[in-house]
């Protein structure tokens, strides 16, 4: 936040001339960030405060006074349901993945539309993903991907042919620079990036698993999830994605129902030959400050094979004895935690869970060390059966956006909001409701917070976007 200039007024009486001292500090032109940092500085505590951290902290305490600023919908809506929304790294472009082949691009500070890609694809456009500040990703029904350039709009940068059936989500290596997509043909492909041509990009198929409905990477690039509508969540450990990983040929892809508060049942394969090995691992929480780059260096350590898959049947509350599909999945934004959101196979009961990473200590020399712990948990509305609702975190991983019903749900881990890693339970506890909003007249489908305003965006079944922003 940056400091406002002085208001503009009468003059005051001349003064006569001070003698020289010295210059006070003027703290009403300091920004929040550098008042907290301050602050800590002078208690002494810049060892151990992270300024950032308090400053997410009071923007987070803003969001218990969200409400809805504006809505950026478009008046002919011809574009009919909000599938998917993402923001530009920098916060400055709102994109809208739409049911009727289009893709809409707002400027969510002034609530302006930007441009409407109208042909974008041939079918529905499923999900978005900004590579850079630039260039971005959608997919679409139409088994295709496609690349654009916000600095050009008139054109795909190219269309990349490699699926056979929906493309569903996109994930991007920030390492490797290789774009990652999975649909309902049961394939992840990568796709290299730095070798694009207008014709396409050099691809590869990664893994392939039946029923696949969500793939996500962890921040840090080094864990690989996949969901399942049969209920599987499988996890590949120190991910690699140059290799190429034939599990649809193997028999043993199984699993046991885990994340336990007293202990956790896995069902862990290392690849190649998918051989299962069912251990117990106790719950050791981690101090790492990021647990996902731990895992994957004691694996390394030890010797484990890189992409060793774990599979798990994830503990849903209430559903032990029935089946669910997995629909939604995302990652907590420091690699913490996974969250979910499932629904029973007959459809009648929802449910939005957080699981917590785990670091344990081997049990095989073939078994993975990390594994997936149930911490937090909460019923959902169960409203427009049959359509996937995309869930999200805050940038600082305090509060998790819901759609619900006709509106939104923020939840936090506690009451106050706290990180995860400050309020830990014992065993799975529910999930605090922060603040429900109702601005919306069909389903909610889609919600999103941006990554640098105090701002969240939803989205619905009738094609309209909301932005919410704090207000006093």
């Amino acid at each position: 936040m940056s400091g406002k200039a002085a208001p503009r007024g009468r003059d005051p009486a001349p003064a006569p001339a001070p003698t020289p001292s010295p210059r006070p500090h003027r703290r009403r032109r300091d920004g929040v960030f550098s008042w907290v940092q301050g602050r800590s500085i002078s208690r002494g505590l810049s060892p151990l405060v992270d300024p950032v951290r308090e400053t997410y902290c009071i923007m987070t305490s803003l969001y218990g006074s969200m409400n809805p600023a504006d809505s950026v919908t478009l008046s002919t809506q011809t574009h009919g349901a909000a599938f998917n929304l993402e923001y530009s790294p920098d916060g400055s472009v709102l994109t809208v993945a739409c049911e009727q082949t289009e893709v809409l691009l707002f400027d969510p500070v002034s609530s302006k539309h930007i441009k409407t890609l109208s042909e974008a694809h041939e079918d529905c456009v499923n999900n978005i993903r900004f590579l850079d500040n630039r260039l971005f990703a959608t997919c679409s029904d139409d088994t295709t991907v496609a690349l654009w350039d916000l600095r050009n709009l008139n054109s795909k940068v190219c269309t990349l042919h490699g699926h056979t059936s929906w493309v569903k989500n996109i994930e991007y290596d920030t390492n490797t620079r290789l774009l990652v997509t999975s649909g309902f043909d049961g394939n992840v492909i990568t796709w290299d990036t730095n070798r694009c041509t207008e014709d396409g990009c050099p691809h590869k198929k990664f893994f392939h698993t039946r029923y696949l409905m969500r793939m996500r990477l962890t921040p840090d690039c080094s864990k690989m999830l996949i969901s399942t509508s049969s209920g599987y969540l499988l996890i590949l450990h120190d991910l690699d994605l140059t290799q190429s990983l034939e599990v649809s040929k193997n028999r043993s892809l199984r699993g046991k129902r885990s994340a336990s508060n007293t202990d956790l049942t896995t069902s862990s394969c290392s690849l190649p030959g998918l051989r299962s090995q069912n251990h117990q691992i106790g719950t050791i929480r981690h101090s790492e400050k990021n647990p996902s780059q731990s895992c994957a260096r004691t694996e390394r350590e030890a010797g484990f094979p890189r992409n060793s898959l774990e599979v798990l049947t994830p503990e849903i509350p209430a559903e032990r004895d029935r089946g669910n599909c997995i629909t939604s999945l995302q990652l907590h934004p420091k690699g913490w935690a996974t969250l979910i959101r499932c629904t029973s196979n007959t459809d009648d009961q929802e449910w939005t869970c957080i699981y917590e990473f785990q670091d344990g200590p081997p049990v095989r020399a073939s078994s993975p060390r990390c594994s997936l712990c149930l911490t937090h948990y909460i019923e959902e509305a169960n409203v427009g059966r049959g359509y996937i609702k995309e869930l999200c975190f805050s940038p600082d991983g305090r509060l998790i956006c819901s759609p619900f019903g006709y509106g939104i749900r923020l939840l936090g881990f506690d009451s106050q909001c706290n990180e995860l890693c400050d309020c830990l339970p014992r065993e799975a506890t529910a999930l605090q409701e922060i603040r429900t909003i109702y601005s919306h007249s069909d389903v909610v489908l889609t919600t999103k917070f941006s990554p640098t305003h105090c701002q969240l965006a939803s989205g619905c079944l009738s094609g309209q976007v909301y932005l919410y922003q704090p207000k006093f």
